[in-house]
C-alpha cells in the first residue's frame, strides 16, 4: 500500500474531491481518480447544472456544503470560458425566500419575482442571477486543474474498494449509483432525467417552473452548446434510453413556459440517472488492511450544488 489517494468515480464529486485533496496535500503524495467511463461518459455529463439545492438531504448540511460550493463557483464564473461556470438571471416559480438557506444570503440579486416576470399560471416565485454550469467543460477544466496539482485520472472499473486499498493508503468513494453494488448499499437508487437539447431561439435566461409528479418540473437553461430542456425525475427507473413520448412532452410543457421554444431543431436527447439515497453519506471507515475509507456519494440531483463543500469535508476526513 503505497502514500497516495485514491478517488473512485469520474463525475463531478469525485473530481472536484480529487482537486480539493491534490491542491492540498503533499505534493509527492499522489491523487488517482479511477473511472470507469470518461467525465463525458458520466451522469455528471447530462446534468443541467444550475446551482440550486434539489432532491438532496439532510438539509442543515447541505446549506453549509451549498454555501461553500456557490463560493468556488461565484469565482469560477470571472473565468467563464476557461471554467464552464456563468452567472445566469432567471426564474423558479412556487418557492419564496423565507425559509431558503444561509447560501441564498450570498446572491444579491435573489429575490421575490414580480407578478409580470413569472410565466403565465404561477403564483408566486423568485427571481436572480445564480452559477449555470456548462458540465462538459467544467469537468474538463477539474480534469486540467487536478493534472496541474499533480494527479490524474486512470480508465479503470473497480470491482472492489479492497483493490483501491491495496494500492492507496487513503480511499474515497465517489462513485455515485455505483455505490449500489461497490459498497454494497441498497439505499442508493436512480432518479432518472430526461432532457431534450435544442438550438437556442434566443433565450437567454434560465427559468424552472416548478410542480408536482415524476414529470412536474420543467426547466430551460440556456448553455453555450444549445438549449436544454426537462425533465423528469423517476424514482427507481434504470433505462438510459430516452423516450420519444417523454421527449415530446418534455418540448410541449417547455413551449407553453417559452413559446419561442416550439419549433426548435432538436440537437440531441439525453438520460441521466441521478444517484439518489435518503442521505448523503460523507464519513471515514477503516479498512482491514489498514487503509482510511472515506464515503462521498448519495447526493441525488445537487451534485454539482453541493461537489465543493461536500469535497472539502470528505478531505478532512481523508485527513
Amino acid at each position: 500500500m503505497s502514500d497516495s489517494v485514491i478517488v473512485i468515480g469520474g463525475g463531478v464529486v469525485g473530481l472536484t474531491t480529487a482537486v480539493v485533496l491534490a491542491e492540498r496535500g503533499r505534493r509527492e503524495q499522489r491523487v488517482r481518480v479511477w473511472s470507469r467511463d470518461p467525465a463525458g461518459g458520466t451522469t455528471s455529463a447530462v446534468a443541467g447544472a444550475l446551482f440550486w439545492p434539489y432532491r438532496i438531504e439532510p438539509a442543515e448540511l447541505v446549506d453549509v456544503w451549498s454555501l461553500r460550493s456557490l463560493r468556488e463557483y461565484v469565482a469560477l464564473a470571472r473565468d467563464p470560458e476557461a471554467t464552464g461556470v456563468r452567472m445566469v438571471a432567471g426564474v423558479l416559480t412556487g418557492t419564496v425566500l423565507a425559509g431558503l438557506g444561509s447560501w441564498s444570503r450570498e446572491l444579491p440579486e435573489l429575490r421575490e419575482a414580480r407578478a409580470e416576470e413569472l410565466p403565465s399560471g404561477a403564483g408566486q416565485g423568485l427571481r436572480g442571477r445564480v452559477p449555470l454550469v456548462d458540465m462538459p467543460a467544467h469537468l474538463r477544466y477539474l480534469e486540467r486543474r487536478l493534472r496541474a496539482a499533480g494527479g490524474r485520472v486512470e480508465r479503470r472499473t473497480v470491482g472492489a474498494l479492497a483493490e483501491a486499498a491495496a494500492e492507496a493508503s487513503v480511499v474515497v468513494n465517489c462513485s455515485g449509483l455505483g455505490a449500489r453494488e461497490l459498497v454494497p448499499d441498497a439505499s442508493v437508487h436512480p432518479v432518472r432525467g430526461q432532457l431534450v437539447i435544442v438550438e437556442n431561439p434566443g433565450i437567454e435566461e434560465w427559468l424552472v417552473a416548478s410542480g408536482e409528479g415524476a414529470a412536474g418540473t420543467s426547466y430551460v437553461f440556456p448553455q453555450p452548446f444549445g438549449l436544454i430542456l426537462g425533465g423528469t425525475a423517476e424514482e427507481h427507473a434504470w433505462d438510459p434510453c430516452p423516450d420519444p413520448a417523454t421527449a415530446a412532452d418534455i418540448v410541449e410543457r417547455c413551449a407553453a413556459l417559452r413559446p419561442a421554444v416550439r419549433g426548435a431543431r432538436v440537437l440531441a436527447h439525453r438520460v441521466g440517472l441521478r444517484p439518489a439515497r435518503p442521505r448523503v453519506r460523507i464519513e471515514a471507515v477503516q479498512l482491514p488492511g489498514g487503509a482510511r475509507l472515506v464515503h462521498n456519494y448519495g447526493h441525488g440531483g445537487a451534485g454539482v450544488t453541493v461537489a465543493w463543500g461536500c469535497a472539502e469535508e470528505a478531505a478532512r476526513l481523508a485527513g
